[in-house]
């Protein structure tokens, strides 16, 4: 059955007999000067060649960088893929311990083109094989040169594309300057027909003359001209009234019609993760499982997401949301309660709850801790805040429906209070679009002395003894300053609170003047945000800190006003006064007539 192994005999060790015989390769010094002055020939024809074609020398070690930057820029699309790939490398070879470049002893050995190890004996043929790359490296040259040659004739036609845009765009640019736009008149205006296409270029060129109107203006005619026939074409061209353009142009500027555009376009639709029922990476493994396909809403948000494609799933039916995992909210109503950073055990005032959005955030930020009162003027909506609370397993909240005016004569000492304050929706244009031509100057009027009164009412309910809190977050979806700024500076001046930081890490800063209004410095803190800009609903918010529960004197310019009403009380209640005493006297009169005729 064969030989016995013996185990006794050991393996030698050292080189074998074949390989201690043979000595080392020499080359004669004749053939390695006849080396050296065959590859200095060549580099000397390849830098005269490359100061031809006014090139910078490729150098042997150049060449080499040059074809790892090829390999690299073809390998470049592969990048993305490198962990998949080699996570699957790693399966396929799981058993292997041995990589394609390291040998079976783990030092590296050389491989020749069938898998086998050079020997010593592949050092004869040394010379050969050195010739023959002697013989190539002219083509190999070429190549190179042929190459350098692709890649400088593509360099000169970006250049020269570049100079020519340029070119062009300072010729534009001189034109505009030196062409002046001609304004049409009334009479014009009236013989031609309303048209889109002229409406829009009229804009266009109106923008333009705005932008340097000394240079591009037309002589004899003034800056509210063309202003005026502007807001004429953006009300002609996105269905808005006079009122609200004017008050947009005068906000924006020449930018207002990225604004108008903006609002054109539907925002993402957005949902807000429930951290009380799941986590966001569940919930998005859910519906990304039942073919919605979404993404993180941002850096600045950990519950967001956004809803890229629902293919035709109705987000708000899914087993996920009646379960309450999730909350349709804008991405701009998360960012009042970030700013107001609910603490847990705290006692927090939701002012105008209704849907529900934010109070279901603020209860999910506090853990069912504490207590959280949601009120809304309105019955019918106060009832979807409870069926949202419901859902979304809120345990702490109390529902109220009251004139939140009225609230600090019912209920105060909450450490925290929110105030979403109705307005007239100028930033919410793209869900509402009857706003475009329904708000005039008195419904901003109406709706600045609602706001108010509502914030003096939820600083009144917010106490300043608080440890932890002691904070009003003031919001609002519009953009005009008379509903923001305006209403904020009222209550600085009439009760003791200041601006602090929102925390919010991006926004516009607030306005500190604006045309004729003067505001606090402080009113850099709050924060705006815009559709055009931020790709999310317009909106206000401003945090102020309560230092004080005592109510301030009313400023100096209210003072008269007081004082006017004060002595018209007086007036009336000397005349009332008057009046009763001489009332008396008369049934005196009559009664000493009655005597007398008696008598």
């Amino acid at each position: 059955m064969g030989r016995k192994i013996n185990y006794d005999e050991k393996p030698k060790k050292g080189l074998g007999r074949k390989a201690k015989k043979q000595p080392p390769p020499e080359i004669p010094k004749k053939l390695q000067e006849q080396r050296r002055g065959v590859k200095k020939r060549r580099a000397d024809d390849r830098k005269a060649k490359a100061k031809k074609i006014k090139l910078k020398p490729i150098n042997d070690s150049e060449s080499e960088i040059d074809e790892n930057s090829i390999a690299s820029e073809l390998n470049m699309g592969l990048d993305s893929d490198d962990n998949s790939i080699e996570d699957k490398a790693d399966d396929l070879f799981e058993g292997n311990s041995l990589s394609e470049s390291e040998g079976p002893d783990g030092n590296g050995a050389d491989r020749n083109e069938n898998g086998k190890h050079k020997s010593s004996d592949s050092d004869d043929d040394d010379d050969d094989e050195n010739e023959q790359d002697d013989d190539a490296s002219d083509n190999d040259s070429d190549d190179l040169n042929d190459l350098s040659l692709e890649e400088a004739s593509k360099r000169l036609v970006k250049k020269k594309a570049k100079i020519e845009r340029q070119a062009e765009e300072e010729m534009q640019t001189n034109i505009l300057d030196s062409e002046r736009m001609h304004l049409p008149t009334a009479k014009e205006l009236r013989r031609d027909q309303p048209d889109l296409i002229a409406s829009r270029q009229r804009v266009k060129d109106i923008l333009l003359v705005l932008g340097n109107f000394k240079a591009r203006c037309e002589p004899g005619r003034k800056r509210k001209e063309y202003i005026r026939l502007l807001s004429k074409d953006l009300c002609f061209l996105y269905d808005y009234n006079e009122f609200l353009v004017q008050k947009l142009f005068d906000l924006f500027g020449t930018n207002v019609v990225e604004f108008l555009e903006a609002n054109e376009q539907s925002r993402p639709l957005t949902i807000r993760t429930n951290t009380l029922k799941t986590r966001r990476r569940d919930l998005a493994k859910s519906l990304i499982e039942r073919g919605i396909n979404l993404e993180p809403i941002g850096a600045w948000s950990k519950v967001g997401l956004v809803i890229t494609d629902t293919q035709s799933i109705p987000i708000g039916a899914t087993p996920e949301y009646l379960a309450g995992h999730y909350m349709l909210q804008g991405a701009s109503s998360f960012l009042p309660v970030m700013a107001l950073a609910p603490q847990e055990s705290e006692q927090i005032l939701d002012m105008c709850a209704a849907p529900g959005g934010k109070t279901t955030y603020i209860g999910q930020l506090m853990k069912n801790t504490g207590c959280l009162v949601a009120n809304d003027v309105n019955r019918d909506r106060a009832r979807a805040v409870i069926g949202n609370i419901h859902r979304m397993g809120i345990t702490n909240c109390v529902v109220s429906s009251v004139d939140g005016r009225k609230l600090p004569g019912m209920i105060k000492g909450f450490d925290r209070v929110l105030l979403d304050a109705p307005c007239s929706g100028t930033g919410v244009i793209s869900k509402h679009s009857e706003v475009k031509s329904s708000k005039d100057g008195k419904d901003v009027q109406r709706c600045g002395h609602i706001q108010r009164e509502l914030l003096l009412a939820a600083i009144d309910s917010c106490t300043a003894s608080s440890v932890t809190g002691g904070y009003i977050v003031y919001s609002t979806c519009s953009v005009l300053v008379e509903e923001n700024e305006c209403v904020v500076q009222y209550a600085l001046k009439r009760r003791n609170v200041k601006i602090v930081p929102t925390g919010l890490p991006f926004g516009n800063e607030g306005f500190t003047h604006f045309r004729e209004y003067h505001f606090h410095p402080s009113m850099k803190l709050a924060m705006r945000y815009y559709p055009h800009l931020h790709n999310m609903d317009g909106f206000f918010v401003c945090k102020l800190k309560k230092f004080s529960n005592t109510i301030p004197k009313p400023p100096k310019e209210d003072l008269p006003e007081t004082a006017e009403g004060d002595n018209e009380g007086e007036g009336e209640e000397e005349e009332m006064d008057t009046e009763n005493k001489e009332a008396p006297k008369k049934k005196k009169k009559k009664s000493n007539k009655g005597m007398k005729k008696s008598t």
